[in-house]
């Protein structure tokens, strides 16, 4: 076990401590700055980080509303990989099914929520790694419009995709979070009334016992729902990891070649620096014609409403074997790249004790209505819905 993991944490948290009020308690990813504390992003490589100046945005909001910030959470290394596996910090356990992966790269925060170790999380998502992880471990997970949240203090400082978020076990506590990191959130329009919503049920190919619960979940929510099918959402997703390799070489490249990066972010890394500049501009042609399409979608809709992940997450022993992970995220990083607010809440899958998450993504800057959807439908949940 590395020094920076908290005994009895399952490598969720990487230190303990206390800062602010008496409210619920907070878990920081380790990619987002705390006052006196390293930032070290999941990496050997910037262990010797100095301690950050001063607290992120984010942090400093929560700690103003009395909010306790108690625990560093771990993280897949430089948050670029999807399985939150982590050789330097240890791999965070998934609380839902400890031989399955926990997902990234926001682990530690998904991980620490579902275990009960803290009330609520503070992560960041640029292709899913809020809502992958969160999908894996039973919980909520929150990816707001991008640049609704302010990124300073969070790393990598330049991004065009990656929005910070938080976790949670329930939506008063998402809703919460929101109105306390973000300057102009309306709490009231976030608890408004939803029973009476217009969805799109977007066509996906997913395991069977995944769609099955998401249209369960939806024939619940007494929602109006009418398909659509996007005509850009692959490209979307290879063009959101275009970009991400793009962004991540350019605020990382500099830490190749030291013999401080795990193998796989070496490689990957390496990799990522022949991103060239025609892959970048075509990245950008989707980019305009995804958005278009699904502001075009939403125009007369509440949410689109879809699986958050195709399947459920892999085994630990089945990725060690060379299971790809790829296309788990094949549902959400097309939404880091159009910019729209999405939501996975966990819902049951029949026969299991393991829950799936049904996402829901709204029009770009109408953060507060999903989360009064997630409210709505987490409450007909808890009514009627049994596993």
């Amino acid at each position: 076990m590395s020094e920076r993991t908290v005994p009895g944490t399952g490598h969720a948290l990487l230190s303990r401590f206390h800062l602010g009020g008496s409210g619920p308690t907070v878990a920081i990813k380790d990619c987002i700055d705390i006052a006196g504390q390293p930032t070290c992003g999941g990496s050997a490589a910037l262990a010797d980080a100095p301690p950050a100046a001063r607290h992120a945005e984010v942090v400093q909001r929560l700690l103003d509303d009395g909010w306790q910030i108690t625990a560093r959470a771990n993280m897949h290394e430089l948050a670029y990989g999807m399985t939150g596996i982590n050789d330097w910090n240890g791999t965070a356990v998934n609380p839902q099914d400890a031989t399955r992966m926990t997902g990234g790269s926001s682990s530690g925060s998904a991980s620490a929520v579902g275990a009960g170790l803290v009330d609520l999380s503070i992560g960041s998502d640029t292709g899913g790694s809020i809502r992958l992880p969160a999908a894996c471990c039973g919980v909520t997970g929150f990816k707001p419009s991008f640049g609704r949240v302010s990124r300073t203090g969070a790393y990598p400082a330049r991004s065009t995709l990656d929005c910070v978020g938080p976790f949670a076990r329930s939506m008063d506590l998402i809703i919460s979070a929101m109105a306390s990191i973000t300057p102009d959130f309306d709490r009231n329009a976030a608890q408004a009334p939803a029973a009476d919503a217009r969805v799109r049920l977007v066509t996906v190919q997913a395991d069977a016992d995944i769609a099955a619960a998401v249209q369960a979940a939806f024939a619940a929510s007494g929602w109006r729902g009418t398909p659509w099918t996007s005509q850009h959402m692959q490209a979307a997703f290879e063009a959101g990891m275009t970009l991400i390799n793009r962004e991540t070489h350019a605020a990382f490249g500099h830490l190749l070649g030291r013999g401080k990066l795990g193998a796989d972010i070496e490689k990957r890394l390496s990799a990522a620096a022949t991103t060239s500049d025609a892959a970048v501009a075509h990245a950008e042609e989707v980019r305009a014609a995804f958005s278009a399409e699904v502001d075009a979608a939403l125009a007369d809709a509440d949410a689109l409403l879809l699986p958050t992940l195709p399947a459920l997450p892999p085994t630990l022993e089945a990725i060690a074997q060379g299971a790809s992970v790829l296309t788990l995220s094949s549902l959400v990083r097309p939404f880091n790249l159009s910019g729209h607010p999405a939501l996975t809440i966990p819902v049951p899958i029949a026969g299991s004790p393991l829950k799936a998450g049904l996402q829901l993504v709204g029009r770009k800057g109408e953060d507060e209505r999903i989360c009064a959807l997630g409210l709505h439908l987490e409450q007909v949940l808890r009514r009627h819905v049994t596993p």
